[in-house]
């Protein structure tokens, strides 16, 4: 979503909140990423023709491990199948109002068929690292989409919670064998009603280590990052028990903190990918 309005070193601050790294360059596609945020409340607005496939043109520009291209996308606009996905997905009210939904796919069984229509062996597929290679494709495609669509003033929201029933999600979008849904993609016009901020990032010194990795760096940059997130909280009015840590943990905690998804290895293993 871009921003005509703040500059440069405001979005750094409101992404870094007081611990600004010193050297940015500023460009106006660095100022767009730095303007990302989540949008989950859209107007009534319909997309213009083309929006789709600008995002798709921006995605397969993405890189991509050995040009396999092992990712593909379901565009769903059809109400009563963006309600049921909501409902498989947590009950996410933003998949029924968002006029485009995408379901971003790991996407194997291209590449197996097309070695199967020349006879060629494909036993290659059946490892981790290619289910791993189509989740990473699938990834980096989808943020391209994201940030064209961004681009063009529409907000977006990434939808984790496709992967609470993927046997299901599968079903409801007639999946073969070897695809898997990673995650959605709510897409639309931001509701100018409900604007949305920035939400700070840790800060450079959790993320960023040179030439090694530095785990001493990282506990003093958390508790730095606490302080911010309370205070980006109590300034958005966030009703949010404990800090970062607290609400993080709680994510993980255990498998009942991973609404269904403790048991993702054996529904890939359903889904047709062997894992081996």
């Amino acid at each position: 979503m871009t921003n005509s309005v703040l500059t440069t070193q405001e979005l750094l601050h409101q992404r870094y909140g007081a611990d600004i790294p010193a050297t940015i360059i500023s460009h106006p596609v660095v100022d767009l990423l730095l303007s990302h945020r989540s949008v989950r409340s859209y107007s009534n607005e319909p997309l213009p023709e083309g929006v789709l496939e600008t995002m798709i043109a921006a995605a397969q520009s993405a890189s991509t491990s050995s040009n396999l291209q092992t990712w593909s996308v379901v565009a769903v606009t059809d109400p009563e199948r963006k309600d049921r996905l909501a409902t498989l997905a947590g009950n996410q009210n933003q998949i029924r109002r968002a006029p485009l939904f995408l379901v971003w796919l790991a996407d194997l069984a291209r590449l197996a068929h097309a070695a199967e229509t020349r006879q060629m062996p494909h036993e290659g597929l059946d490892y981790l690292e290619m289910w791993l290679v189509g989740v990473i494709d699938a990834a980096l495609a989808a943020q391209n989409a994201a940030i064209a669509a961004e681009a063009l003033g529409l907000g977006i929201v990434y939808i984790g919670a496709i992967r609470n029933h993927p046997l299901e999600v599968a079903g409801e979008l007639q999946l073969p064998p070897m695809v898997m849904p990673v995650f959605g993609m709510c897409v639309g016009w931001p509701n100018p009603a409900r604007p949305v901020a920035i939400k700070p990032r840790l800060p450079q010194a959790a993320v960023l280590h040179r030439e090694v990795y530095h785990p001493e760096q990282i506990p003093p940059a958390v508790e730095h990052y606490n302080a911010t997130m309370n205070a980006f909280y109590t300034a958005q009015q966030m009703n949010v028990e404990g800090d970062w840590v607290d609400h993080s943990s709680r994510r993980v905690a255990g498998p009942q903190s991973l609404s269904g998804r403790h048991v993702l290895r054996e529904v890939l293993h359903r889904l047709g990918f062997q894992l081996k």
